[in-house]
């Protein structure tokens, strides 16, 4: 079972690369908010695969919690002061 573990964790890193791309040359500041928001999920599912991994669920999980709330709190910050840095123009 860890071997299946460790392999969707090394394939959801693979996917984390992929939406990197997407943060780099993405068309506007929105999409680019929106790749960071899906590597911060994907992390969060990888912390706790890690969790599996290790057999220490419940700290990782502790873990994976903070880092999707700090995400989500980010995300919406940072949407919200580029759409009002957008309507100021």
């Amino acid at each position: 079972m860890q071997t299946f573990f460790l392999g969707t964790a090394l394939f959801l890193s693979l996917l984390v690369l992929l939406s990197l791309v997407r943060v780099v040359f993405g068309p506007e500041i929105f999409n680019r908010i929106v790749a960071i928001n899906v590597i911060g999920t994907k992390t969060v599912v990888i912390l706790a695969l890690i969790g599996m991994i290790y057999g220490r669920v419940e700290m990782f999980v502790d873990i994976s919690l903070a880092y999707a709330l700090l995400n989500f709190i980010s995300t919406l910050a940072a949407a919200k002061y580029f759409e009002r840095k957008e309507a100021m123009k």
